[in-house]
């Protein structure tokens, strides 16, 4: 089993809608478990809603919501394939968050592509990540389809910082801003242009991240 956290002290960069849309994604083929850490308990409003819609629109994984240190220690003692930690969107509980980091097969950084945005991304890492040695990916999202060169910048500037980055980006699309609100993730976005490449680009990132995993999981 793998345990991967999201983690970024920005929010507002996606973290949450990046938990759910991965979640629905690898569900699709093993067991997944999303636990909310963030106070705002944002992915446990989400499955809420979710749970009110009819059968065949309902998530295929399971979330629940825990803060205690001591029983986020215990998470690789379940009974799932995957289990993705969705953390607050800053870093004043550091006990907390050390424990999922330290506790984590596979960390995931999200970002927007701003610069200002990455300089809290590089901070999350030097203090989060780095010390903890865990492997990690970053993944720049809320990239504008008008403007993908920001993604390409984004993704360069971090690289020369020494940091890891996915290939794969998530653009901005309205479908991803409404999904909380009607309990909607990637795997069963309404069926229309836009949302079919929202989705795309959340699967294409999975793909990535799932390919990552294989080839460690044979090193």
């Amino acid at each position: 089993m793998r345990v991967v956290s999201v983690v970024n002290q920005k929010g507002g960069v996606g973290k949450s809608t990046t938990v759910m849309n991965l979640a629905s994604i690898i569900a699709e083929h093993s067991r997944v478990l999303v636990v909310d850490v963030d106070p705002q308990r944002s992915v446990t409003m989400w499955a809420t809603t979710a749970d009110q819609q009819p059968e065949d629109r309902q998530l295929a994984f399971d979330v629940v919501s825990e803060t205690d240190p001591q029983v986020l220690t215990q998470l690789r003692s379940l009974d799932y394939d995957t289990i993705i930690v969705d953390t607050p969107g800053n870093l004043q509980n550091t006990d907390v968050l050390k424990t999922v980091v330290e506790n984590s097969d596979f960390v995931i950084l999200p970002t927007e592509p701003a610069v200002l945005a990455l300089l809290p991304l590089i901070s999350t890492y030097e203090t989060l990540i780095k010390p903890s040695d865990a492997d990690y990916r970053v993944v720049v999202t809320k990239v504008d389809s008008r403007s993908l060169s920001d993604a390409t910048e984004a993704q360069e500037m971090l690289r020369e910082s020494g940091l890891l980055v996915c290939k794969s980006y998530v653009r901005t699309y309205k479908v991803h801003e409404r999904a909380p609100m009607v309990g909607q993730v990637a795997s069963n976005y309404e069926s229309n242009q836009n949302s079919e490449k929202a989705a795309a680009d959340y699967k294409d990132v999975a793909r990535e991240l799932l390919s990552i995993w294989a080839n460690k999981d044979q090193g």
